[in-house]
């Protein structure tokens, strides 16, 4: 009890030197901006406000991404210089085409049925009297994390032979119908496909409410004038509905998108990249903790990064010709 008291007490104790310490920061910088002429005040004060925000973003974000992109030109131990010929191997490797092919799939199959289901949901839901419960249990998967959710469908895909019992829900049902069991995770026909409904799993969610929240920001007086001309609800859907949150979808796929290009839990717990389900971040996960080839690893990371970073780009432009047009 008394090991428990001093416990709470340290973490307590912690917590009151922390919020006193970054209240001391901002009085004393404050306090010396203070001190300046008056014209350079106003000048200074945003930047003092903001400056420890800045430091921390950049030791954390600016500092890892350059000593990533200066060790991806080093060899395995990072001891010597080596050019390019990690960028060689990444892009020419036979385990590193498989991963970008894997992850080709990964954004074109999780992003068209996320947000098309999400979409769908966002709507029929938006019709019915019970739409917080509906979206609440939709939304449910979201509140799992990845590792969570792949340890479930673990237990979903469970393979055993025709002539045992089956312990996976998705097999017991295939072959309570009259089928045989299916091996979700080992047969490469279907094992992409299982590990990314999984990801569509966890995304339909995000994508409804986003697309919900934006779908009740439509006008109700343009959809009922649209009815009141005799226009069908498939036309008011494709005419109407899509194109007044165009922006909302794009911005919704685009972050499904990020995370089909950083898929890496649930591949990593489901199949760990065996059978031809390796992705990207999964292979950069082996160079770096197993094959213990940190320049490789590096340069699997910077080519992620390059990646994600013209999603990023459109998205930001995209907020920027929508600040405009306000």
């Amino acid at each position: 009890m008394s090991e428990l008291l001093s416990q709470v007490l340290a973490t307590l104790a912690a917590i009151f030197l922390g919020v006193a310490g970054i209240a001391g920061l901002f009085l004393g910088l404050d306090f010396l901006v203070g001190r300046l002429p008056q014209r350079l005040q106003p000048k200074i004060r945003p930047w003092a406000y903001i400056g420890p925000a800045l430091l921390i973003l950049g030791f954390y974000l600016v500092y890892p991404t350059l000593n990533t992109l200066y060790l991806s030109f080093l060899d395995a131990r990072s001891e010597r210089f080596v050019g390019l010929q990690n960028y060689l191997w990444t892009l020419t490797s036979p385990e590193m085409h498989i991963a970008f092919r894997n992850n080709l799939l990964w954004i074109v199959l999780m992003t068209t049925f996320s947000v098309g289901l999400g979409l769908v949901i966002a709507v029929l839901v938006d019709r019915v009297r019970y739409e917080p419960i509906a979206k609440s249990v939709i939304f449910l998967p979201v509140a799992i994390s990845f590792v969570g959710a792949s340890v479930i469908w673990r237990f979903v895909y469970a393979y055993k032979p025709a002539n045992v019992p089956q312990i996976g829900l998705l097999n017991a049902v295939i072959v309570a119908l009259g089928g045989r069991p299916v091996g979700w995770l080992v047969d490469t026909a279907v094992n992409n496909f299982a590990l990314i409904a999984v990801g569509v799993w966890l995304q339909t969610g995000f994508c409804m409410v986003i697309l919900s929240a934006a779908l009740k920001a439509i006008p109700r007086e343009i959809l009922e004038a649209a009815r009141v001309d005799g226009a069908s609800e498939w036309r008011i859907f494709w005419q109407i509905t899509v194109p007044m949150i165009g922006s909302t979808i794009a911005v919704v796929a685009t972050t499904v998108v990020i995370n089909a290009l950083k898929a890496f839990d649930i591949v990593f717990v489901m199949t760990n990249g065996t059978r031809g389900t390796e992705v990207i971040a999964n292979r950069m996960y082996k160079e770096m903790f197993s094959f213990l080839n940190f320049g490789r690893a590096s340069a699997i990371a910077v080519i992620l990064l390059l990646a994600i970073v013209p999603v990023m780009a459109a998205n930001i432009r995209r907020f920027q010709a929508q600040e405009e047009m306000r």
